[in-house]
C-alpha cells in the first residue's frame, strides 16, 4: 500500500498538484522545518520551493534546464548510516538518515536530467544534486534562495554528484552556520551550535553585543577632532568641511559639523547639533561652553537646566546634555574639541557613531553644509612636526596607568587617531593631550577609574575652560595665540586670501567726503596686535569691531577728520590717515635688583623715579601659566617647563620685558666650562626645537624649554638670563630670528638685569631647584 500511495503522489505532481506533503519525512532547510515541498517547471526554468503553513514560497532552488520537460516528487523511505556517500562528502555529518525527499526534472522522454535528494541526520541536513549524463548542459548553476534572497549559488558539472550542508540556525529571519555566534540585536547573542542548535543570550543592562557575538560594555561614541570612534569601537576620518548625523532615533537626531582650523586639508569637530522631532527644537553645542536653543543663547552653569526634556549643564570641563526620551537615554558631552556620546536602551538606527564607515553621502545634511564643503584641499607637509615623536607620543595609551582600562576600552582606535592626526597637524591649541584626555574620561565613564597619575606622565594639566567664553566668528576658532593664550585665530580657508597678499583685511573703500577699512581681527591676532590698541592719527578714533563678523572698521569723513592729512597735487585733494599704536615718551629707569625663588615663584617692587612697578618670575607646567611647576620632587628631564617672566604697573601696551640671552651651566659659575645655549640674541637655539621665546601679549615673556641634565652632572642645573625693558613701537629692538618669532619692541637704554638660578633656597639669590 505504501508502494501505491508513493506512486499516486508522484503521479499527482505530474498534473499539477499544489505540492507534496512531507510530513511523513520532513526536511529542515537552513533551520526552518518544512513538510510542504512544491516543484515546478516552466520553459526549462525549474523551481523546488519549501511551503509554510500559509503556502509562502519563500525558501527555493532555482536553475535553468536546457532538456527539462517535466518533474516528478516523492518521500521515501530509505536508512543510511555513517560511511556512506553523504558521509564521506560531507565530514560533518554524525547521525543517521531513515529517509530522503526526491525531486526529479526529466526530458521529453521521460529521462531524468537532475536530481536532488534531502536528507536528515538528526538536527543536521543535506543535499544530493545529480547533473546525469543525458542532460544537454556541460554545468548548472543552482541559486539558493532564503526569504526570496539569494543565499548561495552551487555550480554543478555534467555527470558528477555535489552534495551540499543546509544546515543552520534561523532567528529573525537571518541564517546563521553551524558553529556561529553573532549578535541577533544591539542587545542579546545568538549562538548556533554544531548541531544546528539555537540559543540567544540577552546582554546585560549596561551591555551591547559586538560583531563578534560578545556581549561588551556600552562604550561611548567619541568624536575628537577628525577622527570619529563609533559605538563598537569602529575608527574613520572626515576628511571635508561638511555637517553629518552621528545617530538617529526615533523624537531625537544628533549630528555633527566640521571645520578647518590651522589647515585646509585637516578638519576639526566644530559643533553639534541636538534636534528633537516632538516639540521641533534644535540646541547647538558650540566653542566656548556656548548652547544656543533655536535662536536664543542659553545662560548656563554648573546647575543643571531642563528645557524641552533636556537637562544641560555647563562646568569648566564642558558642556553635557542630557536627553531621556520612552526607551533610551542619551548623554552629550562636549568641551569644544571633542564630543561624547553615551547611549543607554534602545539601538540607534543610522549615523556615523553605529556605523563609522557609513556612507557619508547617506549621512550628509545638507541643512547644515555648504556647496562645496566635500571638497579637500592640500597642503604641504609641515616639516616642523617630528612623527617619530608625536606617535611615541601617542603611544603612552598602551602604558600604565592606561592598561588598567584596556580591559574595557580598547585604546587601538585611540592611538591611531591621535598619531595620524598630530603627524600632519601641529600639536597646539590643547591637541598634544586631546586624544589621551578623550581616552581617559570613556575609561571614567565606564569604570570609575580616573587613570590617576595620567596628567603627570603626559604632561597635561587638567581641563582648565581654556577657550570657555571666548566667542568667536564663522571664520574663526578658539586656539592658542602666541602666548598661550586663547585667542580667535583665523580658519585657514579664510585668511588665505589675505595671505596671499600680506593683507591683514579688505581694500580701503573710499567715497567723495569718507574713507574706510576693515581689518580682520584674527589676522591682527596672528601679528600680536590687540585691535583695541589700534587708532587713526587721533587717539580717538578707534576701529569699530562688528560683533558677528569681527571685523574691525576704521573711518573718517570731512566732518570727523581723526586727524587725516590732506595732500594735494596734479590737480587732485587726497585724505591721508594712518592706523597706528598708542605711544610713550616717558621711559621707566632700570636697576640691578636682588630677587629670589621659593616653590617656583618670586615677585619684586621696583621704584624707579615716577615708575612704580613689580616684577614677577614663575615657573610653571601648562603654556597658558596657570599652573604652577611642583617642585616638591623634583623635575624630570624631557618635561617642558614655562617660565613667565612679567611686570606689573608698565603699560604692557607700550613696553615689553624681552630675554636677551639665557644660557644654562652645570655649577654656579656663569663661566663654566660647560654651557649649554637656550636664547642667544633674543631668538631660541635654532638647534633646540623645544625652546620658545614668547610674547605674552601683557608685556612679558614666556620660555619655554623641555629639562634636561649634564652628563655626569648631579648638581642640577643653573640658568642665567639676561633681559631688557623694550618699547614695542621700534624694530631696532626687535630679535633678528629665523621662524616664528613675536617681539615688535624698542630697546630702552637701561641696565640690564642678571638672573641667576640655583639650587638654593637663600634669599640673596633668585634660586630654584632644576
Amino acid at each position: 500500500m505504501s508502494r501505491l500511495l508513493l506512486y499516486l503522489a508522484a503521479v499527482s505532481q505530474l498534473t499539477g498538484c499544489s505540492g507534496l506533503d512531507i510530513s511523513a519525512c520532513p526536511f529542515t532547510f537552513f533551520g526552518k522545518v518544512y513538510q510542504l515541498i512544491d516543484m515546478n517547471v516552466t520553459d526549462s526554468n525549474v523551481a523546488i520551493c519549501f511551503k509554510d503553513s500559509s503556502g509562502n514560497k519563500k525558501d527555493c532552488l532555482h536553475a535553468t534546464v536546457t532538456a527539462a520537460a517535466s518533474s516528478s516528487l516523492s518521500q521515501r523511505s530509505s536508512g543510511i548510516h555513517p560511511g556512506s556517500d553523504f558521509h564521506v562528502a560531507l565530514g560533518q555529518l554524525t547521525g543517521s538518515s531513515s529517509c530522503f525527499v526526491d525531486a526529479t526534472v526529466t526530458d521529453l522522454n521521460n529521462n531524468p536530467v537532475l536530481t536532488t535528494k534531502m536528507r536528515m541526520f538528526d538536527h543536521q541536513s543535506a543535499m544530493s544534486l545529480t547533473l546525469h549524463d543525458i542532460a544537454t548542459d556541460r554545468s548548472l548553476a543552482v541559486s539558493v534562495h532564503v526569504d526570496d534572497v539569494e543565499l548561495h549559488r552551487w555550480n554543478l558539472t555534467k555527470g558528477q554528484t555535489s552534495y551540499k550542508d543546509v544546515t543552520g540556525c534561523r532567528f529573525s529571519g537571518l541564517v546563521y552556520e553551524p558553529d556561529t555566534v553573532a549578535c541577533g540585536s544591539a542587545s542579546s547573542a545568538v549562538t548556533c551550535n554544531a548541531s544546528a542548535v539555537l540559543s540567544i543570550s540577552p546582554c546585560g543592562a549596561q551591555q551591547h553585543c559586538k560583531g563578534d557575538g560578545q556581549c561588551v560594555m556600552n562604550t561611548p561614541c567619541t568624536v575628537t577632532g577628525p577622527a570619529v570612534i563609533d559605538f563598537s569601537g569602529h575608527l574613520s576620518f572626515i576628511q571635508n568641511r561638511c555637517a553629518y548625523t552621528l545617530m538617529s532615533l526615533p523624537g531625537l537626531q544628533l549630528m555633527a559639523t566640521f571645520q578647518e582650523r590651522r589647515r585646509k586639508d585637516v578638519s576639526f569637530l566644530d559643533q553639534v547639533i541636538l534636534r528633537l522631532d516632538g516639540p521641533a527644537v534644535d540646541f547647538y553645542l558650540v566653542h566656548g561652553g556656548k548652547v544656543q536653543m533655536n535662536n536664543t543663547f542659553l545662560d548656563l552653569d554648573s546647575s543643571p537646566q531642563t528645557r524641552h526634556g533636556v537637562e544641560l549643564s555647563k562646568s569648566k570641563a564642558g558642556v553635557t546634555a542630557k536627553v531621556s526620551l520612552s526607551n533610551f537615554q542619551a548623554t552629550v558631552f562636549f568641551d569644544g574639541t571633542t564630543a561624547q556620546i553615551y547611549m543607554k536602551g534602545a539601538a540607534s538606527t543610522q549615523g556615523l557613531c553605529v556605523n563609522s564607515s557609513s556612507s557619508l553621502s547617506e549621512v550628509k545634511l545638507p541643512e547644515f553644509s555648504s556647496s562645496s564643503c566635500e571638497m579637500q584641499d592640500t597642503e604641504p607637509a609641515d616639516s616642523r612636526i617630528n612623527c617619530t615623536t608625536m606617535t611615541e607620543r601617542c603611544n603612552l595609551l598602551k602604558e600604565a596607568p592606561f592598561t588598567s582600562c584596556h580591559s574595557v576600552i580598547d585604546p587601538e582606535p585611540y592611538i591611531t587617531a591621535c598619531s595620524d592626526t598630530l603627524c600632519k597637524y601641529p600639536a597646539l591649541d590643547g591637541l598634544r593631550c586631546q586624544f589621551l584626555e578623550a581616552y581617559t574620561r570613556d575609561c571614567s565613564l565606564l569604570t570609575n577609574d580616573t587613570l590617576e597619575g595620567w596628567r603627570s606622565k603626559a604632561s597635561c594639566s587638567p581641563p582648565q575652560g581654556f577657550c570657555q567664553d571666548v566667542f568667536c566668528s564663522a571664520h574663526e576658532f578658539c586656539g592658542e595665540d602666541i602666548s598661550g593664550l586663547p585667542r580667535c585665530l583665523c580658519r585657514a580657508g579664510f585668511a588665505s586670501k589675505y595671505r596671499s597678499t600680506g593683507a591683514l583685511g579688505d581694500p580701503t573703500v573710499c567715497s567723495e567726503n569718507s574713507a574706510s577699512v576693515s581689518l580682520a581681527a584674527c589676522l591682527l591676532a596672528e601679528k600680536g596686535i590687540n585691535h583695541s590698541t589700534l587708532h587713526l592719527n587721533e587717539q580717538n578714533c578707534g576701529g569699530q569691531m562688528d560683533e558677528e563678523t569681527h571685523m574691525v572698521t576704521f573711518s573718517f569723513n570731512n566732518s570727523k577728520p581723526c586727524g587725516a592729512v590732506v595732500l594735494a597735487g596734479n590737480n587732485r585733494i587726497s585724505y591721508k590717515n594712518t592706523i597706528k599704536t598708542s605711544n610713550s615718551t616717558t621711559q621707566p629707569n632700570l636697576k640691578t635688583i636682588p630677587l629670589k625663588i621659593k616653590g617656583g615663584q618670586a615677585m619684586q617692587q621696583i621704584l624707579s623715579g615716577s615708575w612704580n612697578y613689580s616684577l614677577s618670575l614663575g615657573m610653571f607646567a601648562n603654556p597658558a601659566c596657570t599652573q604652577p611647576l611642583d617642585l616638591s620632587g623634583g623635575i624630570q628631564t624631557d618635561q617642558t617647563i614655562y617660565m613667565s617672566m612679567d611686570t606689573d604697573g608698565l603699560d604692557g601696551n607700550i613696553i615689553t620685558l624681552v630675554v636677551e640671552s639665557c644660557f644654562a651651566t652645570n655649577s654656579n659659575n656663569k663661566n663654566s666650562d660647560l654651557r649649554y645655549d637656550l636664547v642667544k640674541n633674543g631668538c631660541g637655539n635654532p638647534g633646540d626645537s623645544s625652546v620658545k621665546v614668547v610674547d605674552n601679549g601683557k608685556g612679558g615673556t614666556v620660555l619655554a624649554f623641555q629639562m634636561f641634565s649634564f652628563k655626569g652632572s648631579n648638581g642640577g642645573v643653573f640658568l642665567n638670563c639676561k633681559m631688557k625693558l623694550c618699547l614695542k613701537n621700534d624694530s631696532k629692538c626687535q630679535p633678528k630670528c629665523r621662524g616664528r618669532q613675536h617681539f615688535r619692541s624698542r630697546r630702552l637704554r637701561l641696565t640690564d638685569w642678571l638672573l641667576t638660578f640655583r639650587p638654593s633656597n637663600t634669599l640673596q639669590d633668585l634660586s630654584v631647584f632644576l
